[in-house]
């Protein structure tokens, strides 16, 4: 075997450890305001861990079948060694790690992968990426923190920050901790083999990272088929005809006095039902702070609000093949109908805000496109579920 298999294998920084790769060791300092914490809570336990140190030494310097400096080397042994770094990590403080006590945590364990089945959901996969992308959208607006470091074997390392130069490239062998103080912000990341990681973002008030990280993005679910990107509008809302603009504006005043809104737009195919909810999405909901769901009713019926989202728009075509008249026999094989009805309601989704650990104001629309309201479920029209109704009449597409 050539000599550069040799040389390409010293050259890997993953080959040499972390300190082949830019670690550095990360050694606690003696901090005389945290003894003096120690001393005045724990007096106690401090004189007896001092005295313990004491004797350990004594007994090294002690041994009388040995000389003096055989003696002197046995306080440099393993045992004794361990005895000193004992008591040093006791009276100096510990490096630091995330505040558990802030609760606004959003993780997700990297790279985010999808196997094509006939079982698997897209949507699962579709919300998984998206937070997947939102996290590191964040890190990107935090930029370099302020200390990394990391815990392996016991050990305690740390990366100079000013060559740092992505979270993807930096090695990782134990458990990662980052921390930015302008934004009360730690980053967590463990390591798991395979080269897959587990990133938790845990913050005092992590809602305005998360606003700036998802402007403008838009998740779309369709059959086995999904993306996420940007919302396309091809027709501008002031294409449409004069009624339909009237209609725009009142559906843009109840979107900025009402934290759920639901409406409903019914008409034949060909009058622009769904560029017009692909209109209002573009140029009202995303200025606004919404993120866009462009579901069908497979993702619809396994949809469950992201609760790290303060603003969402939910946009259903074709709900009369969602939400069918549970009287007729091929809806009662499916609870696709209950399930949007306990979107409308606000049901599902306060439940899980409710049991989230980030607490904001949620705001939830709702767009429904039908062809005909007849065969949808009479709750579904009952007072209180769809705010605002219309009927597209004018063959606009």
């Amino acid at each position: 075997m050539g000599t550069g298999y040799f040389d390409s294998k010293q050259n890997n920084p993953q080959n040499k450890g972390l300190l082949g790769a830019g670690w550095r060791p990360l050694y606690r300092e003696f901090d005389w305001e945290y003894l003096w914490h120690l001393l005045s809570n724990d007096p106690w336990e401090v004189s007896k861990k001092t005295l313990d140190i004491a004797s350990d030494i004594a007994d090294a310097l002690g041994r009388n079948q040995f000389p003096w400096w055989a003696n002197i080397l046995n306080i440099f042994s393993e045992s004794t060694r361990y005895e000193f770094d004992e008591f040093w990590d006791y009276i100096t403080p510990q490096p630091p790690t995330p505040d558990y006590r802030y609760k606004d945590l959003l993780s997700i364990e990297t790279p985010v992968t999808r196997t094509i089945t006939r079982e698997s959901i897209p949507i699962e996969y579709a919300l998984n990426r998206l937070q997947e992308i939102t996290i590191f959208k964040i890190l990107d607006l935090l930029g370099k923190p302020d200390i990394i470091t990391q815990s392996f074997m016991e050990r305690n390392f740390y990366y100079p920050t000013e060559r740092f130069i992505s979270w993807e490239r930096l090695e990782t062998l134990g458990t990662v901790y980052s921390y930015w103080s302008k934004y009360c912000c730690w980053l967590q990341i463990e390591t798991y083999d395979k080269g897959r990681r587990y990133y938790s973002l845990i913050s005092k008030d992590i809602a305005p990272l998360v606003r700036k990280s998802t402007y403008n993005m838009a998740v779309m679910v369709s059959g086995y088929q999904c993306r996420i990107g940007q919302v396309q509008s091809q027709f501008p809302i002031n294409t449409f005809p004069q009624d339909i603009q009237n209609f725009t504006d009142t559906v843009q005043q109840e979107i900025l006095a009402q934290n759920q809104l639901a409406i409903l737009i019914s008409g034949e195919p060909g009058t622009g039902k769904t560029a017009w909810t692909q209109a209002v999405a573009k140029e009202i909901l995303v200025p606004l702070g919404y993120v866009i769901f462009i579901l069908d009713h497979d993702a619809v019926e396994n949809f469950v609000p992201p609760t790290y989202l303060e603003q969402i728009c939910l946009i259903i075509n074709e709900a009369d093949n969602l939400a069918q008249d549970r009287s007729l026999e091929v809806a009662q094989t499916n609870s696709k109908t209950e399930h949007i009805l306990s979107l409308l309601d606000g049901t599902l989704y306060q439940s899980v805000v409710d049991e989230s650990g980030i607490n904001h104001q949620h705001k939830l629309v709702v767009l429904m496109t039908c062809n005909t309201k007849e065969r949808l479920d009479p709750a579904v029209l009952r007072k209180g579920r769809v705010d605002l109704m219309y009927e597209f009449t004018y063959h606009f597409v």
